[in-house]
């Protein structure tokens, strides 16, 4: 491979050089797919295959070069089906020529033979030897796509096929390197290892909120973990099928969602082992649509795989590994759902079954995912994608269920069912966010909350189908504590009224927008008062309405709430102050500099016109020194923007504060648990995103906030010493 040198026409990120710098010999820059695809339609997994043995490098030159090789090589020997005449033409010339194309194997019981069809070349009946078929048993099911050796060779014998199979290699990854997956893994935080995940599959982190990227990691739970059961519901346009069909060759994606029992299971006539015998996940696209029609007995067969891992051939019983997914297209949006059925709506009736349906461990919220749009590719660097299905297939002999047990304990009402769709969820997340099995309770509690909400959203779905189902209490406590924490779906926190009302035909109520959503602000209850003098005391200020909304307490918010702001949580204790200390440690990368940026427009707007406010910040430094070096041009940039609207910022470093504080001159003290970062991560970058201009839409992390009057009044000389 060329030597690896600084690239001169596509700047590399830190994250990209240190993916490039831990994993040289597995990363490829995935914006080069697109470059090389052209008009073949061949999965991703293929391309980025190529593309490993000739541009896994940073090097432009070698990238450049590598990627011509890679086009050179579609375009002689990729077969398009309106061209498999003349590579016929080509091969029987030349006496033997190398394609790419996808190739099945079947057993002709009448000759005793293998023989292969070509699906873009069109020809059929190649004999094949049979060792190629024990090295690749797929051959015999719905087949792979391969790098192949046809020959020809024409004698004229009767029934002969002159056709000959010389030498075929799959597209696919066959080495284990899971051992230095997992030391790989201990040079990158969580968060950079979540951004190199979402980049191998394609996607700009930096669109995608942290909840985001976590459900696009459920959708690749199916392909580390065996026999997971996980349904994806949603709108057209939101990548649904997209991991299924590009992203491994251990995946298969059914078209259409119509499959027979022999092709799935087991062809009793013949004895062929189906779907589930060969692939590690089976998807099903188009799954919803209420018109589809499902035999019962693919239905039963189906029930008993899910909830028993086995099929049967006859008496016997057959182990399967295969993890099923369910994905589709919803009609209506969530509150109609809510209000009119349940968010299994859009299911076949055979397959809208209490029985069926609790068999899934997981049911990712697709209504939660953007429309995908071609901003949101990456044209970062990533794992080669064959290389990285290679490493989750071989995790699949991993279990980690049990990993939060020393410090989360499951509640005791959650039946069987419900404790295993969590654990293998669970077990999922923890293979791809930490493949070594190790993390601490605060690594470990986001995934277990994922895990519990994917299999509520289930639950809670059956209790509306089936009445005679007993609702059971989605919680966890740490382990010592005798404090549940309850989890809900976000469709809980949103729509409550809906959630859990028992529905009625002429029931006409309705949520519009989520509960707690664009709450009255402070400002707003000050203008009615104002147009309605009996509703307040005429002989108050403005200022000084605002100011007694001021009162000493505690307020906790929850994990995952909206309906939060800075100005509904700090508006009326820095009215009319002039002097304000904000003790925050952690206001460095960006979005917390834009956490900064709306806290001083909210004390702008809670200041006397008038006046002047002194805002004072004691943070810490950023001990890497470029990054220091940014974070030092963020507040000079922030000191310039404000001062002209009447804030005047100042900042001094302390690397000893841990705590988080606001003291203002008016007397309050404030306890911030979090300081400013109360937001959970969203995307910023989209500017049609209402997130990014109303911090009510936004999801909040938990904290608390406590409230005092300090008798130890800051004065603007303490500030400004």
């Amino acid at each position: 491979m060329d030597e690896m040198t600084d690239d001169t026409q596509h700047e590399l990120s830190p994250l990209d050089r240190k993916i490039t710098d831990v994993f040289p010999q597995h990363t490829v820059r995935k914006d080069l797919v697109g470059d090389i695809k052209g008009n073949a339609v061949v999965p991703t997994y293929v391309l980025e295959f190529l593309l490993s043995q000739f541009a896994t490098t940073t090097d432009a030159l070698s990238i450049e070069s590598g990627v011509k090789r890679v086009q050179e090589i579609l375009a002689q020997h990729y077969v398009h089906r309106d061209e498999a005449t003349l590579i016929q033409s080509k091969i029987r010339e030349k006496g033997h020529y190398r394609i790419i194309d996808k190739v099945q194997v079947t057993l002709n019981e009448r000759l005793d033979r293998y023989e292969a069809s070509f699906s873009n070349l069109n020809i059929r009946q190649v004999v094949v030897d049979p060792e190629i078929v024990k090295k690749n048993e797929k051959l015999l099911v719905t087949g792979i796509w391969c790098i192949c050796r046809i020959g020809y060779a024409y004698t004229g014998e009767k029934d002969e096929v002159p056709w000959r199979l010389d030498s075929l290699k799959p597209v696919q990854m066959a080495t284990d390197d899971v051992h230095n997956f997992i030391e790989g893994r201990k040079s990158f935080s969580t968060e950079e290892w979540i951004d190199l995940l979402m980049q191998s599959i394609g996607f700009n982190p930096e669109l995608f909120s942290d909840r985001a990227k976590l459900l696009l990691l459920v959708r690749m739970i199916p392909f580390v973990e065996r026999n997971f059961n996980v349904i994806e519901l949603g709108p057209k346009g939101t990548g649904k099928s997209h991991i299924y069909s590009e992203f491994s060759p251990h995946g298969m994606l059914i078209s259409g969602g119509e499959i027979s029992v022999a092709k799935l299971f087991v062809n009793n006539a013949t004895g062929r082992v189906g779907l589930v015998g060969f692939w590690d996940t089976v998807a099903f696209d188009e799954f919803a649509g209420r018109s589809k029609k499902a035999g019962k007995e693919l239905v039963d067969i189906m029930k008993n795989y899910m909830a028993n891992k086995t099929f049967s051939r006859g008496v016997e019983q057959i182990p399967g590994e295969a993890s099923l997914v369910f994905v589709g297209n919803t009609d209506h949006d969530v509150p109609t759902m809510l209000k009119h059925s349940d968010l299994f709506e859009a299911l076949p009736p055979q397959y809208h079954d209490p029985a069926f349906l609790d068999r899934i461990h997981a049911y990712i919220p697709g209504w939660e995912f953007e429309q995908i749009r071609s901003e949101m590719f990456t044209d970062g660097y990533g794992f080669v994608v064959d290389y990285l299905a290679e490493v989750l297939h071989n995790l699949r002999d991993l279990d980690y269920s049990d990993r939060f047990n020393p410090y989360f304990e499951l509640s005791s009402s959650l039946s069987t069912r419900d404790k295993d769709g969590i654990r293998k969820t669970f077990s999922g997340l923890m293979k791809l966010v930490y493949p070594s099995g190790e993390a601490s309770a605060e690594q470990i509690e986001p995934l277990l909350r994922l895990a519990i909400e994917g299999r509520k959203r289930v639950k809670d779905q059956l209790c509306r189908i089936d009445t005679t189902m007993t609702a059971v209490d989605f919680a966890y406590t740490k382990v010592g504590s005798e404090t549940p924490i309850a989890v809900k779906t976000f469709e809980e926190i949103d729509y409550p009224k809906l959630y859990w009302r028992q529905h009625t035909d002429d029931d006409e109520s309705n949520e519009t927008i989520p509960e707690g959503v664009l709450p009255e602000t402070e400002e707003q209850q000050t203008t009615q008062a104002e147009e309605n003098p009996s509703a307040a005391q005429p002989t108050l200020s403005t200022m000084e309405r605002k100011q007694a909304l001021a009162k000493p307490g505690e307020v906790t918010l929850e994990e995952n709430d909206r309906g939060w702001s800075y100005n509904k949580l700090f508006g009326p204790y820095v009215a009319g102050a002039k002097y304000l200390e904000l003790t925050d440690p952690y206001i460095r990368v960006s979005h917390q500099m834009r956490n900064l940026a709306e806290f001083l427009e909210m004390v702008r707007n809670n200041a006397d016109p008038h006046q002047p406010v002194h805002v004072h910040l004691i943070t810490k430094e950023d001990g890497d020194v470029y990054r220091a070096k940014q974070q030092l041009e963020m507040f000079a940039q922030l000191k310039h923007n404000y001062v002209q609207m009447g804030i005047e910022l100042t900042f001094a470093f302390d690397d000893a504060i841990h705590d988080r504080e606001l003291r203002t001159d008016t007397g309050w003290k404030i306890s911030l648990g979090r300081g400013l970062d109360i937001f959970q991560r969203y995307s910023d970058k989209d500017w049609l995103n209402p997130e990014t201009r109303i911090q009510q839409m936004r999801r909040i992390k938990s904290c608390t906030f406590i409230y005092r009057r300090d008798d130890d009044v800051l004065t603007g000389k303490e500030m400004q010493n």
